[in-house]
């Protein structure tokens, strides 16, 4: 009996090591500050560094959406609705520099199961390469009693002609 439950646990440790660990991305989403600070770390890194989509798709619940603000071809203002994975689609065939992302500032609605945050941000090719933009993200999220969820981004950027205020720089 010994002998058998010894050649189970040997077992286990093989596959175990030959299919790799399922990740624990649990940290992600324990808070609101972690969860926010889990989706600048996955979106960010350098052309050659490979992005962790499956950590990405782990902060949404799957009906979420994020909504690009933009102008269309006769300069009105736009927005497009995608789901999280449109998003890794647009962002591989689109994002061909480095890219990172750093909140600048933050401000949190908080009541029952959802939070609302504010997070000022700016974006570079490089880590420590000039600013290209600066926008302004709005979060939407949900606590299901467990953990934290990305219910919606939308996102508005000062290149559309907006410049953010001083309150939210600070």
């Amino acid at each position: 009996m010994i002998k058998r439950g010894f050649q189970i646990f040997l077992l286990s440790l093989f596959c175990s090591s030959l299919f790799g660990q399922v990740a624990d991305y649990s940290k992600d989403v324990k808070t609101k500050e972690s969860i926010v600070s889990a989706l600048y770390e996955v979106i960010s890194g350098t052309p050659e560094q490979k992005r962790d989509w499956e950590r990405f798709q782990n902060l949404f619940l799957p009906q979420s959406k994020l909504i690009p603000t933009g102008k269309n071809m006769q300069g009105e203002f736009t927005i497009r609705s995608i789901s999280p994975d449109e998003y890794v689609q647009m962002f591989a065939n689109n994002i061909k520099s480095g890219f990172f992302e750093k909140e600048l500032h933050c401000e949190v609605e908080e009541y029952g199961t959802i939070a609302h945050i504010f997070s000022t941000y700016e974006t570079r090719e490089s880590i420590n390469g000039p600013v290209r933009n600066r926008g302004i993200n709005s979060i939407q999220l949900y606590n299901n009693g467990n953990r934290y969820y990305i219910v919606n981004i939308i996102w508005c950027a000062e290149s559309m002609g907006f410049a953010l205020p001083s309150k939210y720089l600070k």
